[in-house]
């Protein structure tokens, strides 16, 4: 049985994150998680919301992530 469930792993390291209208391509998916769970703490307001809502998605192994709800 493994640890980690499949579908929570990313298929791929490649992960593109959208926020705040910037986009950036993450070859490494950890860096991407570390550097939005940083943002999400560090942060107040309307940014903090967005960083955490990329943050989520990333938790959830999307390979493209966005503050932006559709």
């Amino acid at each position: 049985m493994l640890k980690t469930p499949e579908l929570a792993m990313p298929r791929t390291n490649k992960v593109t994150t959208v926020c705040n209208g910037k986009r950036k391509v993450w070859m490494d998916y950890e860096e991407a998680k570390a550097y939005f769970l940083e943002l999400m703490m560090t942060t107040e307001g309307d940014e903090r919301d967005r960083a955490e809502c990329v943050y989520i998605q990333l938790t959830h192994g999307l390979s493209e992530c966005s503050d932006v709800d559709e």
